[in-house]
């Protein structure tokens, strides 16, 4: 029997210590004694054979730290109990042992007063064979992200519920529009088709907030999948049968902030596991406060303290109590949902030590997983300085494996849409490669058209097909881990202003009585019907093109509005060229002698016309070819109305 005391447990830098590894968990109370009550312990079960044995229950319930706590199963060690200032929470620090067996511990509470007792059944499930071993998303996945409630509306009977706030209201392009992960799991296999391996999904869990609660990101409860969406098991369900058809789930998880509704709000457990609780005190937002040598201690805590947005307080890492509810928090789903990776949103703006010390832990449970962490910023140093590996300057140590390439993004589109000259143009995309030397893995970095966050990318490059696909071309060739938003495949845009309800607006066919259907088809147009195919083509192929997960990269100065580069490894070569000259162009190939072999022949599979590369190539029509093994070739992309088309993807001859 423990008495509850004050003692504190640290990890990581300063108050955080890397040699231990606490969990905080909280559960809804089966039985209620007299006043004392259990509210909740979260998560609702743990695991035994955990790398990290020790465990941590944050228990809540009206004068809970009134109770002593005490325990006896095989493999399990009652190191401590913790009460806070909050008299409604405790900490009940636990040690699992390895070779622990599965099974239900009873935990029981004894009043020290009256000496009533209570016991709680808390469950250590086995772990799933090979868990720790899972493997992650790499550059040999292509990423389809999706915003939920604007996908497709699966489950009518979810779409407005009594103890919500928001009801549905698809009117409201800032409301809830119904779209559920009944939804996703009906259109995998429009997914599968399309050639994705991966499916990001924005936050999906509890954003039970009065205003814009769609899109996830001021969550209101960590363990609960909005009801809205569905249920816990629904999206381990989704996660399950997306596994089955060869594509894995990526959750999109929050540390910096939480909702204004979420129910610690009713009363922290600290006052201090909040930055500034008690007042609104927005960040600053200036990322550079981070790098900046000379930067005034102020400037610096303003952005990562402040709150996101009004309706957003600022978690406040530095509380090591915290600190483990997130860390556990996040190993909790990956477990639960057999995660194939985790996107985290707003990398930079929680304390920097936590970020390496939650991302070392999850990566410690689990060593060939995979993380990546949106940085938005258009400053490759400021972004490369968060990805594993990277020797920074002040000594920092990400343990991040993977981060968002948006100064590629923006490359891209300059490049693309700018007149050519000396320093604008395609030399944009050129420049932003050979920047690469900044990233410790440019390979693992994410890389993308566009995003939620941003105007559709058929939008920003002015609703021009042939850039269109030269965008996915580049995409789905460049070095990295390509990740296209929901809808781009069908030219999904969003004119005037930046607009987040326009931006993720809903997905045609998703909804009943829709008369037009993205999946089926139906009512699109042809632009939209021969994009979507030639998407569909495009990755297909990339699935199985080793050259394009793991190859080198070389290019090649661009000249006169033609830029092209080379994937390539010791058996195979793909070329693209970019021509964004609006008329035929004949490319002499001496300039690219280094890559390609004089008078190689060449098959294209889709027409079994011959191509004989001599001295020049003409650039007319897009031409997509594949050497696989020295004289069988294959179609990787097609344009199929035969057009003038201004991008050119061949493989050629080693």
């Amino acid at each position: 029997m423990f008495n509850l005391h004050l003692k504190r447990f640290y990890y990581g830098a300063g108050r955080i210590s890397s040699g231990l590894f606490i969990f905080l968990l909280m559960v809804t109370a089966s039985y209620v004694q007299a006043k004392e009550s259990i509210e909740r312990i979260e998560p609702p079960h743990w695991w035994v054979d955990f790398e990290q044995p020790k465990l941590q229950l944050l228990i809540y319930g009206e004068d809970i730290a009134n109770h002593n706590v005490s325990l006896a199963y095989p493999g399990v060690t009652l190191k401590s109990v913790e009460k806070v200032e909050n008299p409604n929470y405790i900490f009940v620090n636990l040690e699992v042992a390895k070779n622990t067996k599965a099974g239900e511990m009873q935990l029981t509470f004894n009043h020290i007063a009256n000496h009533n007792n209570f016991t709680y059944s808390y469950e250590l499930q086995e772990r799933k064979p090979n868990s720790a071993q899972r493997k992650g998303f790499d550059s040999s996945d292509a990423m389809y992200l999706i915003t939920p409630d604007r996908f497709a509306n699966g489950d009518v009977n979810n779409d407005t519920l009594a103890n919500m706030y928001e009801g549905l209201n698809r009117t409201d392009k800032e409301g809830r529009h119904g779209g559920d992960i009944a939804g996703i799991t009906q259109h995998l296999d429009y997914i599968k088709e399309l050639g994705f391996t991966a499916i990001w999904s924005t936050p999906l869990l509890e954003n039970n907030m009065p205003i814009t609660s769609y899109h996830g990101y001021a969550i209101t409860d960590f363990y609960k999948i909005d009801p809205r969406f569905g249920s816990n098991e629904d999206y381990k369900n989704l996660s399950h049968k997306a596994k089955k058809l060869g594509m894995g789930l990526i959750m999109d998880m929050v540390v910096n902030h939480i909702g204004s509704k979420h129910w610690w709000m009713k009363g922290l457990p600290e006052v201090d596991w909040l930055n500034y609780p008690n007042k609104y005190v927005q960040s600053n937002h200036r990322r550079i406060a981070l790098h900046d040598p000379y930067v005034a201690e102020q400037d610096k805590n303003a952005f990562t303290d402040g709150w996101f947005w009004k309706t957003m307080p600022d978690l406040n890492q530095r509380n090591s109590l915290l600190a483990t509810y997130l860390i556990q928090n996040s190993i909790w789903w990956i477990e639960y949902a057999d995660l194939a990776g985790v996107r985290m949103d707003t990398y930079s703006y929680p304390d920097k030590d936590f970020m390496a010390t939650w991302s070392k832990s999850i990566m410690n449970e689990y060593p060939q997983f995979n993380i990546v962490g949106e940085r938005y910023i258009n400053d490759r140093a400021m972004v490369a300085y968060y990805q594993r590996g990277k020797v920074n300057a002040d000594g920092y140590i990400s343990h991040l494996p993977s981060v968002m390439d948006f100064p590629l993004q923006d490359a891209m589109v300059k490049g693309l849409t700018e007149a050519e000259s000396w320093d604008t143009g395609l030399i944009r995309m050129y420049k932003a490669l050979g920047h690469d030397w900044q990233y410790a893995d440019p390979n693992n970095l994410v890389i993308f058209s566009d995003n939620h966050d941003m105007q559709r990318i058929f939008t920003q490059l002015n609703e021009d097909i042939d850039l269109m696909k030269m965008a996915m071309g580049y995409t789905f060739t460049m070095r990295g881990i390509p990740q296209l938003f929901y809808g781009t495949e069908i030219l999904k845009n969003s004119p005037g202003a930046k607009d987040d309800g326009i931006i993720r607006s809903d997905f045609p066919g998703g909804w009943q009585r829709d008369s037009i259907n993205g999946f089926t088809g139906i009512g699109l147009s042809r632009a939209q019907k021969t994009m979507q195919g030639f998407i569909k083509t495009l990755l297909n192929w990339r699935k199985t093109s080793t050259v394009i997960h793991n190859g080198k990269l070389m290019h090649f100065l661009p000249e006169q509005g033609i830029y092209a580069y080379f994937r390539y490894n010791s058996s195979t070569k793909v070329m693209v060229i970019f021509n964004k000259n609006n008329e035929v162009k004949e490319v002499p190939l001496d300039g690219f002698s280094q890559m390609i072999k004089k008078n190689s022949s060449w098959k294209n599979v889709m027409t079994k016309d011959v191509m004989i590369l001599d001295d020049k190539i003409k650039l007319s029509i897009l031409l997509s070819w594949r050497n696989e093994y020295e004289f069988e070739f294959k179609l990787v992309i097609f344009d199929e109305d035969n057009c003038l088309f201004l991008l050119a993807a061949i493989s050629l001859a080693v």
